[in-house]
């Protein structure tokens, strides 16, 4: 039985690395990130991104180890983000990966980065009981799923342009705030007046589960151009776009908790770290009857825990894979999530 699972992820612009025991507990989690060398870039760079990541994977690997008190031989599998992401990012990790598990003769799983984001809330004291509805939103993805068992992600909706970690990104550049710009934009927007400027809610369907941020962002720019203060006001400006996006994310996971019987939702992603989706999302579900549950900050960003954590559930199940496995960009959805067309 697998029970020391290595985890690594590397699909954009983190270098990490974690050891979990039994699918649940976390020996270590270690993230190397590069927002310091992309942010005059105002972006990742992908090129400059899989350099790094050459360059820091073997230490981070290393550091995850000896936090864990782990001898690399002491490892039962590996677990390494196949995609979605950026290919070269994700190439270095996997390689690595690859490498490791042949070299000691260890099982070896490829996981769907959204599957990872998902499993971070089996890494929480409480984590959900199944079913659940998932709402994930990040930088490069926004979806909703039932999730039936540990391993069993049924797609309900998603974006159909940007995303809604994304929107985040381009609406700080538009206001000179630079990159990454969801936390700037959450702490600026503390100090504007949410209802001072109302931008525009894409719900699109409101019965359906699918959202749409470009629309949002343009209204911000048309905004900034069109108006004489322009970015004299950016707390006002930044707390209702901040809002705007909030109440579209939090209406559509309700939503979705109702539609399908659920009376617990998880909120997962990098935006999953935003003090104003939380505390919505919060005060909603408590007036919906329903459970919300949220991991910790360090959980919601790109780690290598929520990695390991699925990564152990795939092995358990024999679902190991072969040396010719590959990375990939995108994620099809097809009904369930672990459908994946290259």
């Amino acid at each position: 039985m697998t029970n020391l699972i290595l985890g690594i992820e590397t699909s954009c612009d983190e270098t990490a690395a974690a050891v979990i025991s039994g699918g649940h507990t976390i020996l270590s989690n270690v993230v190397w990130s590069q927002v310091a060398i992309h942010h005059p870039y105002g972006g990742v760079v992908p090129e400059l991104a899989s350099r790094k990541h050459m360059e820091k994977i073997v230490p981070v690997v290393e550091e995850a180890l000896a936090v864990a008190g782990a001898d690399s031989n002491g490892i039962d599998g590996v677990a390494v983000t196949c995609g979605p992401g950026l290919v070269g990012a994700l190439l270095v990790g996997l390689s690595f990966a690859k490498a490791f598990a042949y070299a000691r003769g260890l099982p070896l799983t490829g996981v769907n980065h959204l599957h990872g984001h998902i499993a971070a809330v089996y890494l929480q004291p409480d984590p959900p009981p199944f079913p659940f509805v998932a709402l994930l939103a990040s930088g490069g993805h926004t979806n909703i799923y039932y999730v039936a068992g540990p391993m069993d992600f049924e797609h309900m909706g998603q974006t159909r342009d940007d995303a809604a970690g994304e929107a985040f990104d381009k609406v700080a550049k538009i206001l000179g705030l630079g990159y990454p710009g969801g936390a700037v934009i959450d702490q600026l927007s503390q100090q504007g007046d949410p209802e001072r400027i109302r931008f525009p809610r894409a719900f699109l369907d409101k019965a359906g589960f699918d959202f749409s941020f470009s629309g949002i962002k343009t209204a911000v720019v048309r905004y900034v151009q069109s108006e004489k203060e322009g970015t004299g006001n950016i707390p006002d400006i930044a707390a209702g776009f901040q809002e705007a996006v909030v109440d579209v994310l939090v209406q559509k996971g309700i939503s979705a908790a109702k539609a399908r019987s659920c009376q617990h939702l998880a909120l997962v992603g990098g935006v999953a770290s935003n003090r104003r989706l939380r505390e919505r999302i919060r005060e909603a579900a408590q007036e919906a009857g329903i459970a919300v549950h949220i991991p910790i900050p360090e959980l919601c960003t790109d780690n290598a825990a929520m990695i390991a954590a699925i990564g152990y559930h795939q092995l358990s199940r024999g679902e190991e894979s072969f040396i010719d496995l590959d990375v990939y960009s995108k994620t099809m959805h097809s009904g369930r999530l672990g459908v994946v067309k290259l």
